[in-house]
């Protein structure tokens, strides 16, 4: 009977530590969803107090959110220290070095002119 109530709160923590670290790493249910080929539908039921990915998803959403397996299990503590506005911010700094020079450029131009307003402005 105590093994089932443990094993309740451990779901819990895996639904819970799923979405704390897909949020880490700035990726929405939709995208790591698709990295590992269901829905957004089927990632917000795991990441429910009373959802448990099957055993073979747990590899593939461990590689999608870049940590092992133990630490989507909560076996380790997750070595991610990044904020997700960090990771949010990363991930489109990522998006704009794929961009031709000329936005990259243009890119640049319009941060530094907006650090530059609100530094003014401070």
């Amino acid at each position: 009977m105590e093994r089932d109530g443990c094993e309740r709160a451990n779901r819990q923590r895996i639904g819970k530590r799923l979405r704390t670290i897909r949020l880490a790493q700035g990726m929405t249910q939709e995208e790591s969803g698709d990295a590992v080929g269901v829905s957004n539908r089927v990632i917000a039921y795991y990441e429910a107090d009373d959802a448990q990915p099957p055993g073979a998803m747990l590899v593939d959403l461990a590689k999608t959110l870049r940590v092992t397996s133990d630490e989507l299990l909560g076996l380790k503590r997750v070595k991610t220290e990044a904020s997700s506005k960090s990771a949010r911010l990363l991930k489109r700094l990522q998006q704009v070095e794929k961009l031709p020079a000329a936005d990259q450029r243009a890119v640049l131009k319009f941060v530094d002119a907006l650090v530059s307003s609100r530094r003014r402005s401070a």
